[in-house]
């Protein structure tokens, strides 16, 4: 911990890792009448493109959205278009984002706050890149999380539709991420793509929660996403894998009624607060 700031149900932490050449910053936004004594299940909330640690908080409600629950919700930085990655080169020192979050950033949490510290105590969400970020981290490291729910977040890397995400995660991470490098390369890294496609890895989201939602009136964004995520629904759908899947009117936003729908069925679902 390299800075650490007390306001109330908001702990607000610096970073130092190695993994990133920074000092990435953290929200932990805890339930109302915290208890130590307790044990308490953990949201990890990623945020979209362009946005950090503290858009969910300043943006999106994530105050009132959790008002009165037993969950812990961690807000990491994962990059401006880190695209919850360790990118396969970069021009701007370590942005090893997946590396801290999944090897740091958990045990850390674990560590430092009164977790259930366990699969069935923990889920992972996201808007945008960060839904991917949920996406690719359920099935990658599938012992970890429950629960994923990805709010417009594209979920293929491949095909017609899926080719377009990863050359939009390189686009935006050369452009604004790694200085001209890339998140997947040029040529890609096959194996990379592959390990981080959750349409290549759809046996791995078997037996979780799993709860999708993306926007019907297209924009530039949602023109992307729209097409995965349903090419993503129908993999779950024919291999007998239960998950709820919303199309909405709107483009590329987070829906409010959607995000308490989803808070509320991941505390339905991951091992209560005791």
């Amino acid at each position: 911990v390299a800075e650490h700031e007390d306001h109330g149900r908001m702990q607000y932490y610096k970073l130092a890792t190695s993994s990133v050449g920074l000092l990435p910053r953290v929200n932990v936004l805890l339930p109302d009448g915290y208890d130590i004594s307790r044990r308490y299940p953990v949201l990890f909330l990623l945020h979209g493109g362009g946005e950090n640690y503290s858009t969910f908080d300043t943006k999106y409600d994530i105050r009132n959205h959790t008002a009165g629950r037993d969950l812990i919700v961690i807000m990491p930085d994962g990059g401006a278009a880190g695209w919850y990655s360790d990118p396969e080169s970069s021009n701007v020192g370590p942005r090893n984002w997946e590396t801290f979050h999944v090897d740091e950033l958990i045990p850390w949490v674990d560590a430092t706050f009164s977790t259930i510290a366990e699969f069935s105590g923990r889920a992972v969400s996201g808007f945008s890149m960060g839904g991917f970020g949920a996406l690719k981290y359920t099935a990658k490291y599938h012992g970890h999380f429950a629960s994923v729910s990805s709010h417009s977040g594209p979920s293929d890397l491949r095909g017609p539709d899926g080719s377009k995400i990863t050359h939009w995660a390189n686009a935006s991470s050369a452009l604004v991420e790694l200085k001209g490098a890339m998140v997947y390369g040029a040529p890609w890294d096959e194996a990379r793509v592959t390990a981080d496609n959750p349409m290549e890895n759809i046996e791995k989201y078997r037996g979780k929660r799993i709860f999708l939602v993306s926007g019907v009136d297209i924009d530039i964004n949602e023109s992307n996403v729209l097409p995965t995520q349903r090419n993503f629904g129908g993999a779950l759908k024919a291999a007998g894998i239960p998950h709820e899947r919303f199309e909405d009117a709107g483009g590329h936003i987070v829906r409010r009624e959607r995000m308490q729908q989803d808070i509320d069925g991941i505390i339905a679902h991951l091992t209560k607060a005791g």
